[in-house]
């Protein structure tokens, strides 16, 4: 089932209400008592480490614990329906990410809808992923890869974490816009060994976990996936300088159950967007290829819905179904 983008937004602008007697106590007292921030990936993933900072900023801030649960499974949809079915109260919080909006087309049997049921609260940033191919693959750029992917269709293999990954959503997006056939080939364990056997040619991959590889010379990279060029890899070029309108990342935000008190939202918002202008955390986010993005709760919701509706795209044009 599906929300209208405009009644998404009228959601983001103003949380749903609560009787306006009990708002004033509600903004007043939060948060009397520890918030739990659920993650839906495992412990030391990206999302948990976001989470984490958050949760630490946020207890210096507000004087509670902010405690990070993770409840991997089911690409975060097991930790998505846990925060929906909880009391919106503003103590059950979701660490939402690109996956999110993803899920919303790729699973037609989900017990929530989360544009419907969720309430933006901040965005906290984007990482982009990096484009790279086996160095046996006569390819040194992104428009080399192309004409070689043209003049041998269905003959270069694609590796991703599973079928509607990032990896493989942000592959057909390239493949769509590119105008190329490769192969997917989806993994449930990694699937660096086979990329540096030469098993698989190309992947879409997290820089954290791909730029050892790179560095190392096993791995060539081609292109980063956000409009802006990365940090941590300055020498490599943005896929949009070729393919332009391309961009793929993932985001990070939080959001909390539909009716969490609008002060209560506000609340949160304004103290993680402190912190996103803290000069110690943007570093420290900045150590894991995150750059900040700081915006209201209507704007995160604008995000998302925009999101939603390019992956939706995406996913029913390449006709991608989960594992």
């Amino acid at each position: 089932m599906k929300l209208p983008r405009r009644s998404f937004l009228r959601l983001a602008a103003g949380a749903a209400a609560l009787p306006a007697v009990s708002r004033p106590a509600w903004a007043q007292a939060y948060p009397a008592r520890p918030v739990r921030m659920i993650v839906g990936f495992p412990a030391a993933s990206a999302t948990d480490i976001v989470a984490r900072l958050v949760g630490q900023w946020l207890a210096e801030r507000l004087g509670q614990q902010f405690v990070v649960e993770s409840r991997p499974g089911a690409a975060s949809n097991i930790a998505t329906e846990l925060v929906v079915k909880a009391p919106p109260d503003g103590y059950t919080l979701l660490m939402a990410v690109t996956p999110n909006a993803i899920n919303a087309t790729l699973y037609q049997n989900l017990k929530f809808n989360f544009i419907r049921d969720m309430v933006p609260v901040a965005s906290i940033g984007r990482t982009p992923y990096v484009m790279v191919v086996n160095p046996s693959l006569p390819a040194k750029s992104v428009p080399e890869l192309i004409a070689y992917a043209k003049a041998n269709p269905g003959k270069i293999n694609m590796a991703s974490a599973g079928n509607g990954s990032a990896p493989h959503i942000f592959g057909a997006l390239f493949m769509f816009m590119a105008g190329v056939d490769m192969v997917h080939v989806p993994y449930r364990g990694s699937y660096f060994s086979d990329l540096l056997g030469g098993q698989v040619q190309v992947l879409f991959g997290p820089i954290p976990s791909s730029i050892g590889y790179i560095q190392a010379g096993q791995v060539r990279a081609l292109a980063v996936t956000t409009t802006a060029r990365s940090e941590v890899l300055a020498d490599v070029p943005v896929m949009a300088e070729f393919l332009p309108g391309y961009e793929a990342s993932l985001w990070f935000g939080v959001c909390a159950p539909k009716g969490t008190p609008v002060e209560i939202v506000d609340t949160l918002n304004r103290e993680i967007n402190a912190g996103l202008a803290d000069a110690k955390m943007k570093a420290r986010l900045a150590d894991l290829g995150v750059s900040v993005l700081p915006q209201s709760p209507a704007g995160f919701g604008t995000l998302i819905a925009d999101e939603t509706a390019k992956w939706r795209k995406v996913i029913e044009v390449a006709n991608i179904k989960p594992d």
